[in-house]
């Protein structure tokens, strides 16, 4: 058991500590000034753990007990991922923290732990090592959606989190005995040769439940009930990262197991798969059409994502894993320029309503320009990350013999840009009841800037985030159907 490959996840671990060390030293007086300190040490630290992870462990492969744990390229990958979506996301909360979180010490410690359950859960090889790190992921995102100072929404959307999230969590504990009881492991690698000559109804029905359990995490359809109201109720912040890190961790879960132990399978649970993320993208893209609410429609748009992704999973080849991975590292960049555009206007003006943005072209330019971005990708539109990574992902489905599905999902990006139209008509076309300028800070400007960056590097040259990707789907390589 070699130790040293989980020194990120223990310096994690020890940067939410300190974080809530140091609040505890500060005056309780000073809350400005906790905020800003708390803030700058977790952003500072994740990028201390980011640029240490890409040094230390190059090179460095390894697993840490009978496949309980991977250190493996995969799930490098997946680190610098949540790392960095960990590092946007508190950049964009300390102007927000500052005017609408109490506690800005437990905040960004929470955000520092559930990005090392997100961690946790990249390199899970064994069922319960998953389930743990997926349940100290949701507890931290539990509080965080109710931290809000104030907004009654806030509580209501963490207390349907959490009643959701146990019932999901039992559903997944009971699928994980049903399985573990004739098998005799918990691994995914063992489940593997179990299921191709044991699927029996009650592993099926383990199967089953296990899937249900994780579609609640991803939201899926008939499973996303919970999304809406928890990102209209949430911490704008909060929202952000509940749709980048939570979505990706529960992916990157999803993979390793339906590659690792489902491959032997793949024809039993491939077409109930499909239906659902069929059902996924029409309904996510369809419950949009009406929202007037823009962490509502954001809410369905990612629910709509989730499906697209999903396709990816189906068809279970090398290509479409690929495809995945750059997906996901498309999405979060977009999804978190779209959310910074958001909080820039909230902050100033306290209106998540999509009429608020009634002339943010002429009052905050930068800012509406980086949403347009940000919305267009989401639709799926060349130049921009989403376009390259929707043809990829349609393009391995096809391959793999699911043309239907690819029509599914070509009809709900046509719609898609209907709604995404829609926010931008009323920023270039409104009038704004208030035409002051809309000040934005250096720090939003910058972050904003980055992700744009993102955006855009992704739309026009994917070659070296592709070929990093597929370095890190390499390990796949052994497993059967790859």
């Amino acid at each position: 058991m070699n130790f040293s490959l989980i020194w990120p996840e223990v310096l994690i671990a020890a940067l939410g500590f300190i974080i809530l060390t140091v609040d505890l030293v500060l005056p309780r007086s000073q809350e400005r000034r906790r905020n800003v300190v708390t803030g700058s040490i977790a952003a500072a630290g994740m990028l201390a753990i980011l640029v240490f992870s890409i040094f230390y462990l190059r090179g460095r492969v390894g697993v840490l007990g009978a496949d309980l744990y991977l250190a493996d390229r995969f799930a490098l990958a997946f680190k610098f991922m949540f790392l960095g979506a960990g590092i946007a996301v508190v950049l964009m909360s300390i102007e927000y923290v500052g005017s609408r979180i109490r506690h800005p010490g437990e905040y960004y410690a929470l955000l520092v732990f559930s990005v090392l359950g997100a961690v946790l859960l990249a390199g899970a090889g064994d069922l319960l090592v998953a389930y743990i790190s997926l349940e100290l992921l949701s507890f931290s995102l539990y509080i965080l959606v109710a931290m809000s100072r104030g907004d009654r929404r806030s509580a209501e959307a963490s207390t349907k989190y959490i009643l959701l999230g146990a019932l999901s969590s039992a559903l997944m504990l009971y699928g994980i005995s049903m399985l573990y009881g004739p098998s005799g492991t918990t691994s995914f690698r063992g489940l593997a040769g179990f299921l191709f000559y044991n699927f029996s109804p009650t592993v099926a029905v383990g199967f089953a439940l296990f899937v249900a359990g994780l579609g609640f995490k991803l939201s899926v359809v008939p499973f996303h009930l919970w999304a809406p109201d928890v990102y209209e109720g949430a911490p704008t912040p909060v929202t952000a990262h509940i749709s980048v890190l939570s979505k990706a961790a529960a992916f990157a879960l999803a993979l390793r197991f339906f590659i690792e132990a489902g491959s032997p399978t793949h024809e039993r649970w491939a077409l109930a798969l499909a239906v659902l993320a069929a059902l996924t993208m029409a309904v996510g893209t369809l419950t949009a059409l009406p929202q007037r609410n823009i962490k509502r429609l954001m809410a369905y748009s990612s629910i709509a994502q989730v499906g697209f992704v999903l396709m990816g999973i189906v068809a279970n080849t090398p290509l479409a894993t690929d495809a995945v991975l750059l997906h996901l590292a498309g999405y979060a960049f977009t999804n978190l320029a779209a959310f910074m555009a958001i909080i820039a206007l909230e902050h100033r003006t306290g209106n998540e309503e999509i009429a608020g943005f009634a002339g943010l072209a002429a009052r905050a330019p930068f800012a509406a320009m980086v949403l347009s971005a940000a919305l267009f990708s989401l639709a799926g539109l060349p130049f921009f990350a989403g376009f390259v990574t929707k043809f990829y992902l349609f393009t391995a489905t096809a391959d793999a013999g699911y043309i239907w599905l690819v029509v599914v999902a070509v009809l709900g990006s046509l719609i898609s840009l209907y709604y995404y139209i829609m926010v931008m008509k009323q920023m270039y076309m409104g009038t704004a009841a208030d035409g002051k300028p809309l000040a934005v800070s250096r720090l939003t400007f910058a972050t904003l800037l980055l992700l744009f960056a993102g955006i855009v590097a992704i739309g026009i040259y994917p070659a070296p985030f592709a070929e990093a990707l597929e370095s890190a789907t390499a390990v796949f390589a052994p497993f059967a159907g790859r």
